[in-house]
């Protein structure tokens, strides 16, 4: 039986207006990602893929089209139902991290459980089995300003999974740190792809993120210029580790 689709965008358009100027952010953006799929979406500044992120994560609406996760078109959903999506089948990874700086690392990961009415004794140890996953089993009671970026953006990708989401969204996931640290980021997104079988989307700068791609979403000018599948890309190993 063939995957199904955990996304799925039909005609998706979106316009800022400043003033009385229209700007075209995306100009009809049509895909379909599979369930356990690694996709990445790449492009230069400005193309659109971040507006197409968000699209995606609801964090935003089209100025036209659909944009359905799990065959749900998220366009007729109530605030109350959005904020539930948001919250159980959807994680998100910042390239700012956007840690709560006065709480500690687990506090910052078993929030979203609190939300979604995990009990305290719960939510504390999925948490903490969720910080060891990621390398910080010693590092749960850290408050941000004690970890590096390295190990706050591993805090973010234990936060993104507390509510075992179907699809993890990540943003620029690398750009805030260091090659060496870039590419341990990738490898357990990667792994944690496979293990978990999570789907994550990736918009990104970095090419690294292609050589663990399954599929490349190419967005030019706000629209998809090309999708290319991994086996079908040869990379040069100095530009992918960016020496």
């Amino acid at each position: 039986m063939p995957a199904e689709n955990v996304v799925r965008t039909r005609g998706v358009t979106k316009v800022f207006r400043l003033g009385e100027l229209s700007v075209p952010a995306l100009k009809g953006i049509d895909m379909e990602i599979k369930r356990g799929e690694y996709i990445s979406i790449m492009g230069p500044s400005g193309s659109g893929k971040t507006t197409l992120f968000n699209m995606i994560g609801g964090l935003d609406k089209p100025s036209e089209g659909r944009v359905y996760i799990d065959e749900v078109d998220v366009a007729q959903l109530d605030a109350y139902e959005l904020a539930w999506l948001r919250c159980r089948k959807i994680g998100y990874i910042f390239q700012t991290f956007n840690l709560i700086p006065v709480m500690s690392a687990l506090e910052n990961v078993t929030l979203p459980m609190v939300f979604a009415g995990m009990s305290a004794d719960d939510s504390r140890e999925k948490g903490v089995a969720l910080l060891s996953r990621v390398g910080l089993g010693d590092r749960v009671h850290h408050k941000p300003f004690q970890l590096s970026g390295g190990q706050q953006q591993r805090v973010a990708i234990a936060r993104a999974l507390a509510n075992d989401p179907a699809i993890v969204l990540a943003d620029e996931p690398t750009g805030n740190l260091d090659l060496n640290t870039g590419k341990e980021i990738i490898q357990l997104l990667k792994t944690l792809n496979r293990e978990k079988e999570v789907t994550i989307i990736s918009a990104t700068h970095d090419l690294k993120m292609i050589d663990v791609s399954d599929r490349i979403f190419w967005i030019r000018d706000g629209k998809i210029e090309r999708v290319e599948r991994r086996a079908d890309i040869e990379l040069e190993v100095g530009t992918v580790e960016g020496q």
